[in-house]
């Protein structure tokens, strides 16, 4: 039987768990008040979960990383 699974698969397997160990990096860094450190884990752990979603084009999982990202976005420029 050949294999027709496509390699982005992996890639996008990799890339998923890579991004949710770097939020939840991101939120030990928040509790233990590692600030600015907690910030860039949550836009790379964010920018990996977006990509997620372009890859499997699920626009949910990019909506709700796009709206956290200008949450974040938001939020710093007005400190």
């Amino acid at each position: 039987m050949i294999n027709t699974q496509p390699k982005t698969l992996d890639k996008v397997f990799v890339l998923k768990w890579t991004a949710s160990i770097i939020q939840i990096m991101g939120y030990t860094a928040t509790a233990y008040g590692f600030t600015p450190w907690n910030i860039c884990l949550f836009l790379f752990g964010l920018v990996g979960w977006f990509l997620v979603g372009v890859f499997w084009k699920d626009r949910a999982i990019m909506l709700i990383h796009v709206v956290a990202l200008a949450a974040m976005t938001m939020g710093l420029l007005t400190k």
